[in-house]
């Protein structure tokens, strides 16, 4: 049984793969830029375009990334809390 903290382990294989996912798409994107039948301005327009695509797809899943890192640190603070207020907690303590 995993435990809810345990952080999910990417293989080598997946990360390759997507690694060569990514390549094959930049470069046929690239290829299909360079050989449309447009002038050299409209060329260099799809090609910035898909360059900042590229950049704001990095972005966004970084930022992804983060707030999920966030939400875990968040959570697990707030289960030490409760453990240190169930450890501290004794219903048989005399109330004086």
């Amino acid at each position: 049984m995993s435990t809810p903290n345990a952080k999910p382990k990417n293989t080598s294989a997946y990360m390759a793969q997507a690694a060569i996912a990514f390549g094959v798409s930049l470069f046929g994107t690239g290829a299909g830029i360079a050989f449309l039948p447009l002038d050299g301005w409209q060329r260099a327009f799809l090609a910035m375009s898909g360059l900042f695509l590229v950049t704001s797809c990095f972005t966004l899943a970084k930022v992804v990334r983060d707030q999920q890192e966030t939400q875990s640190v968040i959570s697990r603070i707030d289960e030490a809390r409760l453990e240190q207020l169930i450890a501290e907690h004794n219903p048989f303590r005399s109330v004086s």
